[in-house]
């Protein structure tokens, strides 16, 4: 089956929105995700089958063109395997779309195909797995392609095809508007049941792409772009749009050691928390956030300490003194006052 290909100055855009089926709704819902699922296990187990089977019969040296006849992969093969069978392996097969078969059946030649693809090296990125079994303890899901699959004018109503109409939580205008405006048509729906037990329909819509208005002109400033820690964590880099580096700095102000993790422990200017001193954790990381404020190396030396040396973070800590708020030492200062306030009010341990 050809791609589908997104033509020009056209988008695939979603709009997903929460349903609120009644009872009778849910259990329709319930029984074409079990349609999807059954369709895709009972359809897996078969090609699981003929290929043990073909490898079996290999292995006693019968000829190849007296194999049994092979299960083709795709999508039509399949479909036409499972038309044959679903008389017999289920009976109550018409009480479901055929899309919710249809689900199951696209999502296995997928797999099969992506495993195919990967064992021959035909497949770029990391090696896919065969397709295992569904269960359903997973998220329920079913996928309508063909049918009535509509939002409704009130916007408050979607329809799906053998579920008829079912009401949102939320309205559809944002959807709705596109296709009253004929900017927008409707590809796929796909409703969803997560965790918590809540449905969901995400439609997959054709959107047409804003274009630029024609009176618009572009800006006559050059664009660049910042990045930092794309080559490493403290350099900074200033690019154009088509890739050259124009200028690179390996310590910008805003990547120094001021910024480490370090200082992101206290840097919320908060003290500690538990009912009584500091935790040692906490004590290392606040020494070491001011160690780094004061280390004698940075290009950019604080007007707070003037580039202390690095031995003076002790005593920065202990002093406990005014800083400024993007600076270790302002959290340092709440952690000592809490820690003195604490020490007071901390039981001495008993000598008997």
């Amino acid at each position: 089956m050809a791609r589908f290909e997104v033509p020009d100055g056209w988008v695939v855009q979603a709009y997903r929105f929460a349903l609120d089926p009644t009872p009778a709704q849910q259990r329709a819902l319930a029984s074409h995700a079990g349609a999807a699922r059954f369709a895709h296990n009972h359809m897996l187990a078969l090609a699981k089958a003929v290929m043990s089977q073909r490898a079996a019969e290999r292995s006693y040296g019968i000829a190849e063109s007296e194999l049994t006849p092979a299960l083709w992969w795709s999508l039509p093969a399949l479909r036409k395997v499972w038309n044959q069978r679903k008389a017999t392996c289920a009976p109550w097969w018409a009480e479901n779309s055929k899309e919710a078969y249809n689900t199951g059946l696209d999502g296995l030649a997928r797999g099969l195909d992506g495993w195919a693809k990967s064992r021959r090296g035909d497949r770029a990125g990391e090696a896919v797995g065969f397709p295992r079994f569904k269960s359903a303890r997973t998220a329920r899901s079913v996928r309508f392609t063909t049918g009535t699959i509509r939002c409704e004018p009130d916007r408050r109503h979607i329809s799906l095809p053998r579920l008829g109409t079912i009401r949102t939580h939320e309205s559809t205008r944002k959807l709705a508007r596109r296709l009253d405006a004929g900017t927008a048509r409707i590809l796929s729906a796909t409703a969803t049941q997560d965790g918590a037990g809540r449905w969901y329909c995400a439609f997959a819509a054709l959107v047409a792409a804003k274009t630029r208005p024609a009176h618009a002109g572009l800006s006559p400033h050059p664009v660049i772009g910042v990045d930092v820690g794309v080559k490493a964590d403290s350099l900074l880099v200033v690019a154009t749009p088509s890739g050259a580096e124009v200028q690179t700095d390996s310590s910008p102000p805003i990547a120094d050691r001021c910024t480490t993790p370090a200082s992101d422990v206290a840097a919320a200017g908060r003290p500690p928390a538990g009912p009584l001193r500091p935790s040692r954790p906490h004590q290392a990381a606040a020494i070491q956030a001011v160690a780094g404020h004061s280390d004698p190396d940075r290009p950019y030396p604080c007007s707070w300490c003037g580039g202390a040396p690095r031995r003076a973070a002790q005593s920065h800590y202990d002093a406990g003194s005014a800083a400024p708020r993007n600076c270790g030492g302002n959290v340092e200062r709440f952690g000592h006052a809490r820690q003195g306030r604490c020490r007071q009010t901390r039981p001495e341990p008993s000598t008997r």
